[in-house]
């Protein structure tokens, strides 16, 4: 499997995964494309997330009015095309048909003058066939016509020969985990609870010991009014106010790693006392084995806020939420 994912990984990646480049407009225009393939067939031979109330559900995803950046939109675009044509390189027969004898900078200024930018037109051609969006001479919507097929292509090449496989076989390592340990270890993410247990304690790293605490003194310390420093100016305002003694941060052994940002952390007196929100560097390993003398989780202190609340922002009646006297 790993084999089939490295040859397809590049053509998979450029053509579908990462197709548009984060192009708002891109996505909507393949969005509607397939839409409207898959509405032409019966609902039974539709792929999955094709049904009815699926396509109700993409038409008021496309109502929306937030503002779109054609500035944006025109360099996500172009460095999408241009990063294509470097990887797959000038003679892959996909990048000939995407750009034909145009470069990556004037097709996505070309592209960039959709009219899917007005919500109306979305609407409209969500309820379109194929023949019609081929018709109504859109500039986004000709290019996803013209280049949809290989893009599906790819894609069932790489459901075939990963994604595929690769849930068989994670099954299988599931089923003989629970054969060994049973009910003894976490599920996967289900959105239960997860409770991890660890020590405030900081770490040392090459001769160099990092502390277990920062304290918000240390924000002024820091402080030299220029990237990456510039402290924010209410937080500059209010330094005569502030109690640069109270702890800003302080770092834990517990295992942390990607989603768990936000978490409650919580004391042996079921105090909650911070919010987690980050790892450091060491951390990051932990999506692989855990590292006691390295991995710490870093967390906002609920004191730092309180502070912060208090004598930055000037939030009372939020403290008072919070159960918070003054």
């Amino acid at each position: 499997v790993q084999t089939t994912a490295r040859d397809l990984y590049l053509p998979y990646r450029q053509l579908e995964g990462n197709a548009g480049g984060g192009s708002t407009l891109y996505s909507y225009a393949r969005a509607i494309v397939r839409a409207s393939k898959e509405r032409a067939k019966p609902v039974a031979e539709r792929r999955a997330g094709y049904a009815d109330s699926d396509i109700a559900a993409l038409g008021r995803r496309l109502a929306s009015e937030a503002p779109i950046a054609k500035g944006v939109e025109e360099i996500q675009l172009s460095f999408w095309l241009s990063k294509t044509r470097e990887y797959l390189t000038v003679d892959n027969a996909n990048v000939k048909s995407m750009l034909g004898r145009e470069n990556p900078e004037g097709i996505a200024a070309k592209l960039v003058e959709t009219k899917l930018i007005d919500p109306a037109f979305r609407a409209q051609a969500l309820a379109m066939t194929p023949e019609q969006l081929a018709a109504s001479g859109d500039p986004m919507i000709a290019f996803v016509l013209a280049n949809d097929d290989a893009a599906q292509a790819v894609r069932t090449q790489w459901d075939a020969g990963v994604n595929g496989p690769t849930a068989r076989a994670a099954e299988k390592v599931a089923q003989a985990r629970f054969a060994v340990y049973g009910d003894n270890l976490y599920p996967d993410a289900t959105f239960s609870l997860r409770l991890s247990y660890g020590q405030v304690k900081g770490w040392t790293y090459r001769g160099v010991t990092v502390p277990s605490f920062t304290f918000m003194g240390g924000l002024y310390e820091r402080a030299t009014g220029a990237e990456p420093f510039n402290a924010a100016a209410r937080f500059v305002d209010a330094e005569s106010r502030i109690n640069k003694n109270v702890v800003y941060d302080f770092v834990s052994t517990n295992d942390i790693i990607g989603g768990n940002s936000g978490s409650p952390v919580i004391n042996a007196k079921g105090e909650v006392i911070g919010a987690a929100f980050d790892g450091n560097i060491h951390s990051l390993g932990g999506s692989f084995g855990y590292d006691g003398e390295l991995n710490r989780t870093v967390t906002v202190s609920t004191a730092a806020v309180t502070e912060a609340l208090r004598n930055v922002y000037n939030q009372p009646r939020l403290l008072r939420e919070l159960g918070v006297r003054r």
